[in-house]
């Protein structure tokens, strides 16, 4: 794979010179890879909701760069490239709550439309992308307000996707949703990635949620990148992730604490099925499984 996104020695600093100064990020040095799932994991305050703002220039770093392609997103005179925002597309936390529109088609068509796209292609864009989040497109002169709020979210999703982004970010896809809307709205992204081939990265609280999609994890503590690797390679260090304020799945848990009554079993998986394998293996050597 090839890096599309990339930090070096990023660093942002909240209210420099002042009382209240903070550092959110601290030389950050990061590769994303063109087509992968990134989980992003921190307890709140570890920086990561800084950084992924910085992705598409929405902040401006204190210190250090972000590349896209290989391109810093800010030119000589301290501008981010317009195309930077189309192609890097950032869906925040409840977007539902930026929907403003009088129907669902006007609101996914907004960022289309500050594209400078001819109507037939918006048109076309709009009814993909609600294909591609699960709204039938005779919903399309619908209100979005009147919608349930997994509907609302999808709708803002949606407008994101219209605009075919090389990157989409979502920060906190899942928050305040039960658990069959949580499933539901994981799905489509995972079903929105395999279709467009698109990088995507999801930033979460829940290692459990997001180890199951994403291709690596990258764990943010105290403004600094704690660990950027496979899920599981970086379940193998649960101490430390423990130690960051983090939790781990349930499944590597059960593990962990069979290793310690004395099973000769791998602490580093996350998944049933994986646990079961992990199982059959220790069983295999002779263990007491």
């Amino acid at each position: 794979m090839s890096t599309i996104l990339e930090t070096r020695g990023l660093t942002h600093v909240y209210g420099a010179g002042t009382p209240f100064e903070r550092t959110a990020l601290d030389h950050v040095d990061l590769k994303i890879q063109k087509g992968e799932i990134l989980g992003v994991i921190g307890h709140t305050g570890s920086g990561k909701s800084t950084l992924i703002q910085h992705f598409n220039g929405l902040l401006k770093p204190s210190e250090g760069e972000v590349l896209l392609d290989g391109q810093s997103i800010w030119n000589a005179k301290g501008k981010c490239a317009r195309e930077t925002r189309f192609r890097v597309g950032l869906v925040f936390q409840y977007p539902e709550y930026q929907l403003f529109e009088e129907t669902i088609a006007r609101d996914i068509a907004f960022g289309p439309t500050n594209m400078g796209l001819p109507p037939a292609e918006i048109d076309e864009r709009v009814l993909e992308s609600m294909r591609a989040v699960g709204l039938d497109e005779t919903m399309a002169n619908q209100s979005p307000f009147a919608l349930s709020g997994g509907q609302k979210r999808r709708v803002a999703i949606a407008g994101v996707i219209a605009m075919r982004p090389d990157v989409l970010v979502l920060d906190e896809p899942t928050a305040g949703l039960d658990p069959a809307g949580r499933d539901e709205i994981l799905g489509l992204i995972k079903r929105y990635h395999d279709q467009s081939g698109a990088t995507v990265l999801i930033v979460s609280h829940s290692m459990e949620d997001i180890a199951r999609l994403a291709d690596r994890l990258l764990v943010m503590n105290h403004a600094k990148v704690l660990f950027c690797d496979t899920p599981r390679e970086v379940f193998s260090h649960a101490e430390e992730i423990i130690a960051a304020g983090l939790d781990i799945p349930m499944i590597t848990k059960v593990m962990i604490e069979l290793k310690k009554r004395g099973h000769d079993v791998d602490t580093s998986v996350f998944t049933v099925r994986q646990a079961l394998d992990a199982l059959r293996a220790c069983r295999q050597k002779g263990g007491a499984c």
